[in-house]
């Protein structure tokens, strides 16, 4: 490798960069000339997933939560990233927030009280129970709280494992390709891997573009609310350029500076608001609530995760239960190519704990105390937020809820910092990702990419962003429709990532069961991994 990479400018991957390139060029074309044609292309390409691989997704949820049961109950959760004498580069704290807002922290922020009002009040299919009935309201909760709870973070803890070990274990490069070595051996990294890597940075791309799309809605909604700014495309183009202007200038400072002290200030946010909600709103009902909710979540757990509407065949579990795997799947490879990168120096099992386990109850016990208020709102004024959002919008729920509570204004304010902090550290971390692999770079995990693949990069995806907004608003009418309709997006890329799923399952337990082959920082004696493949990583960032 040439100086120039090991200084950190790298080389540009032309199998992985112009494939990119021409796809999203040909994407921001179509969005410009024919919204309504980007638009049908997307809900033709959804529709074909779910009506044959349904069922495969659904039950890719399930494996993926075995797999991670077993590896933290079995030995192989003692196993340290990058061996034993590996230090960890963030503390515990940092690596907390990190882990919750790098991962699905915008989408709580969100769906925390749009879904089980939207679920309390159109009824979920199979209940028997009456839309607006508090029957409904429980089962409503509950559902979301399957949703954004274990299942969704499996998708990206499974990737995070991987990776980790691949890179600094098995001392591979940083690449999604990397941790299917056990499976293909070195035609990981040329054809089969080269074609995974387009995959996956297509999904990491359109995934990101998904997110800045619905983030920009909520924004516009938040700003209607609180200054009474009509929520247009210009406004919405706006936001996003502030958006990627910031996360740009954050992803130049690197990963100690930038996205530690942006989630590190998001984390505490999100802990203040979740308190502040939790004294001044209905305190014992909300904790009465969310227990059953928890109750009746465990024990629909496996029921609604596999829920398909085989019998029925209503559409409920693709707009819902079914796109929700959908999204975990493709944003998998994204969130779990970072999660790995961070998380040297630490056991699988803490690996599991830190980026399962405690995310997951995060999530959960956020739902809890804001869906709990929001229903009992709900049914207390009759339908307030639910008119709201037939009028406005699933973006708008959040701010139609906080009109309830003290201090509107200040609350409404923070939630939109929250959002605007989540979505930053997300994009940060995903540009950096994706630029890393668009190029070549020695000691990939811990030399940053440079800053103009990552200006690039960061342009490309908050443009389809603002594409998917104007083609499903001319496209679709309500703006429930539009929410939505963004949920397409990242659907364009599910299909391949869910079969590099199904291999990186069958190359993890051969990676786990046959260790002493593939584990250079344990077994460097006994490892098969060809030397010219081996990629020492370095310790590049501090300890914090």
């Amino acid at each position: 490798m040439s100086n120039e990479t090991k200084s950190g400018t790298g080389i540009i991957r032309k199998v992985i960069f112009v494939p990119m390139c021409t796809i999203f060029v040909l994407i921001i074309l179509m969005g410009i000339l024919s919204p309504t044609t980007f638009y049908n292309i997307e809900s033709a390409i959804s529709n074909f997933q779910y009506n044959w691989f349904g069922w495969l997704y659904a039950l890719m949820a399930m494996v993926n939560i075995a797999i991670l049961i077993w590896l933290a109950f079995s030995k192989h959760g003692d196993i340290i990233l990058g061996g034993k004498d590996a230090k960890p580069i963030l503390s515990r704290w940092n690596w907390f927030a990190i882990a919750l807002c790098g991962g699905i922290g915008t989408g709580i922020v969100f769906w925390g009280i749009a879904e089980p009002i939207f679920h309390l009040n159109s009824g979920i299919p199979g209940t028997g129970f009456d839309p607006g009935s508090p029957e409904a309201a429980l089962e409503a909760l509950s559902v979301s709280m399957i949703h954004w709870g274990i299942p969704s973070y499996a998708h990206y803890c499974i990737f995070g494992v991987a990776v980790g070990f691949a890179i600094y274990n098995m001392k591979l490069p940083y690449r999604i390709s990397s941790t299917l070595y056990p499976l293909f051996g070195k035609k990981s990294f040329t054809t089969i891997g080269n074609i995974v890597d387009n995959i996956c940075l297509f999904a990491i791309a359109v995934s990101v573009s998904a997110i800045l799309a619905v983030a920009s809605l909520q924004f516009g909604a938040g700003f209607f609310a609180v200054f009474g700014l009509e929520p247009t495309n210009l406004v919405r183009g706006i936001v996003l350029l502030v958006i990627v202007t910031t996360f740009i200038v954050s992803s130049y400072t690197g990963l100690q500076r930038g996205i530690r002290r942006l989630s590190d200030m998001n984390a505490k946010i999100f802990i203040g608001l979740l308190f502040f909600i939790f004294v001044v709103g209905q305190t014992r009902f909300s904790m009465f609530f969310t227990v059953e909710a928890i109750g009746r979540s465990l024990d629909q757990f496996f029921p609604r995760m596999t829920y398909l509407s085989a019998i029925e065949g209503n559409m409920w579990p693709m707009w819902w239960t079914v796109i929700y795997w959908i999204w975990m799947i493709v944003y998998g490879p994204m969130v779990g190519l970072f999660l790995g990168k961070i998380a040297k120096g630490r056991s699988i099992r803490e690996f599991i704990i830190m980026n399962l386990v405690v995310p997951a109850s995060f999530a959960i016990l956020w739902f809890g105390i804001f869906g709990s208020n929001a229903v009992k709102l709900e049914l207390d004024t009759g339908g307030q937020i639910w008119n709201v959002i037939q009028t406005q919008g699933l973006e708008a729920s959040v701010f139609s809820f906080l009109e309830n509570f003290p201090l509107p204004m200040v609350t409404s304010i923070g939630f939109m910092v929250t959002l605007f902090l989540s979505v930053v550290t997300l994009c940060d971390s995903m540009t950096s990702t994706v630029a890393s692999l668009s190029i070549d770079i020695e000691k990939g995990a811990t030399v940053e990419p440079p800053n103009n693949i990552k200006i690039f990069w960061g342009l490309v995806m908050s443009s389809v962003a603002f594409l998917s907004i104007v083609a499903t608003t001319s496209s679709t009418e309500g703006a429930i429709s539009v929410i939505q309709s963004t949920k397409l997006l990242p659907m364009t890329a599910a299909l391949p990532v869910l079969f590099i799923y199904v291999a990186l399952a069958i190359s993890m337990l051969k990676m786990f069961t046959k260790r002493e082959s593939y584990d250079v920082a344990y077994y460097p004696e006994t490892a098969i991994i060809e030397p010219e493949l081996i990629h020492d990583i370095g310790d590049e960032e501090e300890s914090a």
